[in-house]
């Protein structure tokens, strides 16, 4: 007995404590509130009540706007505070809802204030992927003229990559082009500062194969690809590229593929019907450039080789990125042109498209291709496969197992894995429910001094007294929530549950139906123990709803709502009470 009685307190203590813990209840930001007035309410009643409510808390009700007389939409400046004391007033008889009036805003933009001038990364739905992904735990080698940590990179993590041209580890960067390559794939961004890059959670692996003039070796490039695929480079980004096939450059590309590395290269900048190596080879994906119109732009290679297009810029509307200044060595922000600023657009959205759970190189590439803006008239192959979609890549990325990560989303932000869950909803609070259970236990404790329950009785006393309440928040994609509503909500509650009201109708929230569940199973041996804890369940719902929430329709939210729920609940218990008073012991 001291046990159960201990347990009891621990858990109402533990659902006071999470209740009152304001951070996790909250569900949105909002500094006003809307009130729906009934439309078979009077206006002369409606003015009435607006001005008790600006005489009360000195703020005046207004009408949202001039669209909102018919509908009777009022907004009231207020707080959390206002919100419940509004609810639990007279008012909410005459209102169909009390509610907050969140405040919603536009999905995340950067904060960075050149983001303005990046076209490039607006014509390719980025935004849309950054809803989902930032591309987090994705590491993408530059093979490129080296890297140097400009400012705008000071919250991008760089691991260690390797300098070739001079055999050390530091890969600076002596020209700018990989400066500003690594900006596009993964510039700081929303830090206030410069411009965005594409996939700017993902890391950065500086390998410098290219002098400051910018050219340099296969075989250099060779050991590169090599080194990013040995030390944990997800994807490789090469902005370079040249005539001439190499057996040397194939077997690099083929290791680093077979070691699950997704390859990106620039189609090349002669305007010529074929794209140069190393995008031309197999397991490669060549990019070609597009302007800021959307049209080839006048430089980029076409046709054999090319897999996709992204935008490269053009005199028009350059890419703007921070490098550096090849001559002071300093930072600046820059914008240049070229299949080598395509690229890594690509090589971004491909570490967006790994990090939602595409591992394989070549369904890494499907789903880039596939995800494309196609272009229906390209008879000489400028675009590949289509436009870069980065926002279409993510989307097409999670389609596969969007089920099960929008479900653990909201397990984890909003269902049973988030406390918030449970506090929140208003009639499916959880102190209430809890007090609910818990009461309608220590009322069969009472009546019969022990305790010896079976499936029977506690089927009734959580029917009668919470409900399933979790599964009235719970949110099936396309499906009505009303059943959820209904299969969540307590016996007192079911006279609303339609409509999703938490105001309780005097007809279910009484004795009435427990009354004809005892008449109905008083004769049966395992149904007639529902009947009673249903009643019992009754009992301790409309006690608790009497003293933390007492709002039933046509009594509203006072003394008489009060008096009301309390009587029923005692008659609730007495009716318990004489049904089992015959039996021996609880089933």
């Amino acid at each position: 007995m001291k046990k159960f009685l201990l347990l009891c307190l621990f858990v109402i203590g533990l659902g006071f404590a999470l209740f009152n813990f304001k951070g996790l209840a909250n569900q949105g930001e909002f500094g006003s509130i809307v009130l729906d007035f009934r439309e078979d309410i009077p206006a002369t009643e409606i003015s009435a009540e607006v001005d008790a409510i600006a005489q009360k808390y000195g703020v005046t009700p207004r009408l949202n706007s001039e669209f909102s007389d018919v509908d009777n939409i009022y907004i009231l400046e207020g707080d959390k505070q206002v919100l419940r004391q509004l609810k639990r007033s007279e008012l909410a008889k005459d209102t169909e809802y009390i509610e907050p009036n969140y405040i919603y805003s536009t999905f995340f933009v950067p904060n960075d204030p050149s983001y303005s001038q990046q076209w490039n990364l607006r014509s390719i739905n980025v935004e849309a992927a950054w809803d989902e992904t930032r591309g987090s735990g994705i590491t993408v080698a530059v093979i490129d003229t080296g890297v140097s940590p400009v400012p705008d990179l000071k919250d991008t993590k760089l691991v260690e990559g390797y300098d070739f041209v001079n055999d050390r580890v530091d890969a600076f960067d002596d020209n700018g082009h990989g400066t500003h390559v690594a900006g596009t794939i993964a510039q700081s961004t929303n830090n206030s500062y410069g411009v965005a890059g594409v996939a700017y959670e993902a890391s950065l692996m500086p390998l410098k194969v290219l002098s400051a003039g910018g050219g340099g070796t296969i075989s250099d490039i060779a050991e590169a690809i090599k080194f990013a695929a040995d030390n944990g480079a997800d994807v490789i980004n090469m902005s370079l590229g040249g005539g001439g096939e190499s057996k040397l450059m194939q077997e690099a590309i083929d290791y680093a593929y077979n070691k699950g590395v997704a390859i990106i290269a620039a189609a090349g900048n002669a305007n010529q019907n074929s794209a140069s190596y190393p995008a031309r080879y197999p397991h490669v994906l060549g990019v070609s450039a597009v302007d800021s119109a959307g049209v080839k732009a006048p430089y980029s290679n076409y046709g054999a080789g090319v897999d996709i297009s992204a935008p490269g810029g053009s005199e028009a509307g350059k890419i703007v990125q921070e490098t550096i200044n090849p001559k002071t060595k300093t930072a600046m922000f820059s914008g240049f042109q070229g299949t080598s600023m395509a690229a890594p657009h690509v090589a971004g959205v491909a570490a967006l498209v790994k990090a939602s759970g595409i591992n394989d190189p070549d369904e890494i590439f499907t789903v880039l291709q596939q995800s494309s803006r196609q272009v229906e008239d390209d008879p000489l192959n400028h675009f590949g496969a289509g436009q870069l979609d980065a926002g279409g890549a993510v989307q097409l990325a999670t389609k596969g197992q969007i089920t099960f990560r929008d479900f653990f989303r909201w397990l984890r932000d909003s269902g049973y894995l988030n406390l918030r869950f449970w506090i929140d909803g208003g009639a499916v609070a959880l102190l209430p429910k809890v007090l609910m259970v818990l009461g309608s236990y220590l009322l069969a404790w009472f009546l019969r001094n022990y305790l010896s329950f079976g499936w029977s009785l506690t089927t009734g006393l959580v029917a009668g007294s919470s409900g399933l309440f979790f599964l009235r928040g719970l949110y099936i994609f396309d499906l009505p929530q009303w059943p959820l509503r209904v299969m969540g909500s307590s016996i007192p509650e079911l006279g609303t549950a339609v409509q999703g009201s938490g105001v309780l109708n005097p007809i279910f929230a009484s004795v009435l139906i427990p009354f004809i569940l005892v008449a109905l199973f008083l004769g049966h041996p395992q149904w007639k123990w529902v009947a009673i804890g249903s009643a019992l369940g009754v009992a301790s719902c409309l006690a608790v709803s009497a003293v933390m929430s007492p709002s039933v329709l046509w009594l509203g939210s006072g003394i008489g709502a009060r008096l009301f729920l309390m009587a029923n609940a005692f008659l609730c218990f007495g009716l318990a009470y004489f049904a089992s008073k015959e039996e021996g012991r609880f089933a």
